[in-house]
């Protein structure tokens, strides 16, 4: 157990989950969108829906979505900030069922009309789990650099991703995978050390067999 499992993050407050990580679940978001947001449907689920309002939660999503990090002040302005921003946000509650009760599904729509659906919560001590990304399995932290590619299920697919991420001199920390059943969609879920460049990416997304690439990056600037 560390130091921040104990006292919990530096934050705005009052929750550090209903509040910091509800942060840290709309920064994510935000950041796997790779845009700003133009509008957000944002579900609430469980403690979330039921004293999220109290918490600040509803701001704190927000927050995130406008790339803020639990500790910044203006976490209690942003839906102003937002609406100045242009942003649109939609709230409505969600029974998600067998998650964990602090609980969100974001639903955005970028700039550039991009789309993107979000399924997060928050595990305490600021701490976020990604649980899907556009209805696909996903969990994981969002701490590290991560790939989520969805692929046909057929033999050496799995291996053709690790070789190229291997090319590049990129190390996989955590690799996990699901499938909706033997030869349909696949899934991976790859963490790494390192962030991936552009190009590995954009030949991903033309290797034979993958259907869709999304990245979340950890700079600033994505």
């Amino acid at each position: 157990m560390g130091v921040f499992d104990i006292i919990g993050p530096v934050m705005v407050g009052p929750s550090s989950s209903h509040t910091a990580g509800a942060v840290r679940i709309g920064y994510i978001a935000r950041m796997l969108l790779g845009e700003p947001v133009r509008r957000a449907r944002i579900d609430l689920h469980g403690s979330f829906l039921a004293t999220g309002r109290g918490h600040g939660t509803d701001r704190a999503l927000v927050a995130g979505l406008l790339k803020m990090r639990p500790d910044d002040n203006r976490i209690p302005v942003s839906l102003h900030l937002a609406e100045q921003a242009g942003m649109e946000v939609i709230f409505g509650q969600v029974d998600l069922r067998d998650v964990n009760p602090n609980t969100a599904r974001l639903r955005l729509e970028g700039e550039s009309g991009n789309q993107l659906e979000v399924v997060g919560s928050s595990v305490g001590g600021g701490r976020i789990r990604i649980c899907q990304v556009d209805g696909i399995e996903a969990h994981f932290s969002g701490e590290s650099p991560t790939l989520i590619v969805r692929n046909q299920d057929r033999p050496g697919c799995v291996t053709d991703v690790a070789l190229l991420l291997s090319e590049y001199g990129l190390n996989i920390a955590t690799m996990q995978l699901y499938r909706d059943c033997p030869g349909g969609l696949a899934v991976m879920v790859l963490e790494c050390d390192e962030e991936i460049p552009l190009s590995a990416r954009e030949w991903l997304g033309q290797m034979e067999g993958i259907e869709k690439v999304t990245y979340l990056s950890l700079k600033e600037d994505a």
